[in-house]
C-alpha cells in the first residue's frame, strides 16, 4: 500500500472518529517560522489562527467540535517545512493546515499534504508556482508575486518616473520570485534595469553590494527578500550616502524592519507593495479592537491569518470535517471573513487581489499611500 493510500486512509479514519466523538479536537496546524531570523511573521500567523479559534470555538467550533491547534516551526527552511509537514499528517492528525509563510517551505510542503488529502490555506506565500500546479487542496487568501509586482513596476514607472533601476534579491523562492516579477513588468513598461543581482539570506555586510549599487548611479533599489535582510541594506545604502528610494515587498511587513535597519531614520521614505489595509475592513473591526484590547496591535499578516483559519474551518463546516470535500466546498463558494468575502478561482488563487503602495515614516509606521 502506497503512502498516499495509507495517509488518506488515515485521514478518512480521523474524519469518521471525529464525527462520532463528543466534542472531539478538529486539529490544524499552523505552520511557518516560530523560530528564527523570521520568527516576527510566525507570530503573526500564531496570534490570528489563535484568536480565530478561540473565537469560532466560543461560537461553538465547527459542527460543535472544537478546533485544536498545532504549532509547526518550519524556520523558512524547505527541509524543515517537510519535517513538520509530515510530523502534522502522521503524529498530530491534522486536518487542515494554516501555513506556511516563506514560498520555499510552502512549496514542498504542500505536496506532503497533497498526498494525504490535507486541506492547506496559507495567509502568505506569494509565488504563483504555488498554485499554478493546480493542487486542489491549496489555497491562499493573499495575492501572487505576479501581481505585487507589476503594482511596484507601474509605481516606479508612472509616479517616480525612474530611470535607473538596480533589482536586487535573497536567491529565495519567494525572494527571487517577485523581484523576477517586478523585473518582467518593468521592461514590458520599456524600462531596463541597470543592476540584477543576489545576496545571500542570513548575512549583514553588504557594503560590496552598495558600492556596486552607487556605482550603476541607481535612482530606485528594488528589493526581492525578506526583513532581516532588507534592513542592513538599506541601512548600509544611507550610510554610504545613497539617497535611493529603497522598494520592496509585502515581506518587509513586520516592526522588525525598523528593529534590523537600525531605526526609524533608516526607513523613513521605504515603499512597499502589501495588501489593502487588513485592519481597515469593517467586518474586522470588533476582532481588532479585541487585539488591541489584549495590548497586541495585529501588524502585518496578523488578520491574512485570522481569515485563513475563518476559511478553512467554513469549508470543513460544510463538507462534515472532510478536507477533500472541503477543497472542493471552496472552489465553488465564497466565505464571510474579517477582511471582507473571499473567493478562489479554480487554482486556489483569491478572484479578487488588493496590493497597493505603502511607505514607511520617521515614527516607524508604514503608511498606505493614495
Amino acid at each position: 500500500m502506497s503512502n498516499a493510500v495509507v495517509r488518506k486512509t488515515l485521514i478518512s479514519i480521523a474524519v469518521a472518529g471525529a464525527a462520532t466523538l463528543a466534542q472531539a479536537d478538529v486539529v490544524i496546524g499552523v505552520a511557518g517560522p516560530h523560530t528564527g531570523a523570521y520568527a516576527a511573521f510566525g507570530e503573526q500567523l500564531w496570534k490570528g489562527a489563535e484568536q480565530a479559534a478561540k473565537d469560532i470555538n466560543a461560537s461553538g467550533g465547527i459542527n460543535g467540535e472544537m478546533i485544536k491547534l498545532v504549532k509547526a516551526d518550519d524556520a523558512c527552511e524547505p527541509k524543515q517545512a517537510v519535517s513538520v509537514a509530515n510530523r502534522l499528517v502522521d503524529s498530530d492528525g491534522a486536518v487542515a493546515v494554516v501555513g506556511h509563510f516563506c514560498s520555499s517551505s510552502t512549496q514542498p510542503a504542500s505536496n506532503i499534504y497533497a498526498e494525504a488529502g490535507v486541506l492547506m490555506v496559507t495567509p502568505a506565500s506569494t509565488n504563483p508556482t504555488i498554485t499554478d500546479r493546480g493542487l486542489p487542496n491549496v489555497f491562499r487568501v493573499c495575492g501572487r508575486d505576479d501581481q505585487q509586482g507589476d503594482v511596484a513596476a507601474s509605481y516606479i514607472v508612472d509616479k517616480l518616473k525612474a530611470k535607473r533601476v538596480a533589482i536586487i534579491h535573497d536567491k529565495d523562492t519567494y525572494g527571487k520570485g517577485l523581484a523576477d516579477a517586478m523585473k518582467a513588468s518593468l521592461n514590458a513598461y520599456g524600462t531596463k534595469e541597470v543592476m540584477y543581482e543576489g545576496l545571500t539570506r542570513g548575512e549583514k555586510d553588504f557594503n560590496a553590494l552598495v558600492t556596486k549599487i552607487r556605482s550603476v548611479d541607481a535612482d530606485v533599489v528594488y528589493f526581492g527578500g525578506l526583513h532581516s535582510e532588507a534592513g542592513p541594506l538599506v541601512r548600509q545604502l544611507r550610510e554610504q550616502g545613497s539617497k535611493a528610494i529603497f522598494m520592496s515587498g509585502d515581506g518587509i511587513v513586520s516592526d522588525e524592519f525598523v528593529t534590523v535597519a537600525g531605526g526609524p531614520q533608516y526607513v523613513k521614505g521605504v515603499m512597499m507593495t502589501f495588501g489593502a489595509d487588513p485592519m481597515s475592513y469593517p467586518t474586522g473591526k470588533n476582532v481588532v479592537k479585541e487585539f488591541q484590547a489584549n495590548g497586541y496591535e495585529p501588524e502585518g499578516y496578523t488578520l491574512y491569518s485570522y481569515t485563513a483559519l475563518q476559511v478553512a474551518a467554513a469549508a470543513l463546516q460544510h463538507a462534515d470535517l472532510d478536507p477533500i470535500k472541503g477543497a472542493e466546498w471552496l472552489h465553488a463558494h465564497s466565505v464571510d471573513t474579517v477582511m471582507g468575502k473571499k473567493s478562489f478561482d479554480k487554482k486556489g488563487d483569491l478572484t479578487v487581489s488588493d496590493y497597493v503602495m505603502y511607505e514607511w515614516n520617521d515614527k516607524g509606521k508604514y503608511i498606505q499611500l493614495d
